[in-house]
């Protein structure tokens, strides 16, 4: 009996734009508590380091992109900030330090510097690492 073809399942749809312009906001938040640039909010978003224009209207709550890409980084960058909040409940400044302090899992790096380097692969490399600390 040959084997039942699986029909490949629809990507699923992007939240409506009120939701996406709040997803916007929490993590212009989360890059504030952070202190990172410009240049670096940009990389972490996937976005052009010139674009300064985006990033002034996601702070402004405006809908984050309608590209997948943007979508997952921003879900994998608050995935991070709930799991450093998970490892560090008790230490608020270590948590939003993490991101921009070297360490030896990143060969010295900072996880923000493996994230540029590295691109969504870094992102993906970061969370992974934080998900393990954790025991998820």
């Amino acid at each position: 009996m040959p084997a039942a073809r699986e029909r490949p399942q629809p990507a699923p749809a992007l939240p409506d734009p009120q939701a996406r312009g709040a997803l916007a906001r929490m993590v212009m938040t989360l890059f504030d508590h952070w202190q990172l640039s410009s240049d670096d909010q940009a990389a972490l978003l996937g976005i052009a380091a010139g674009n300064r224009a985006a990033l002034m209207r996601y702070r402004r709550g405006e809908p984050i992109g309608t590209s997948r890409d943007q979508f997952e980084r921003v879900g994998h960058l608050l995935g991070i900030h709930k799991n450093l909040r998970l490892l560090f409940p008790r230490n608020r400044d270590l948590a939003y330090r993490w991101m921009t302090t070297p360490n030896r899992a990143f060969e010295h790096r900072t996880p923000v510097e493996v994230i540029r380097e590295w691109g969504f692969a870094g992102l993906l490399m970061v969370r992974a690492y934080l998900d393990r600390a954790r025991g998820a």
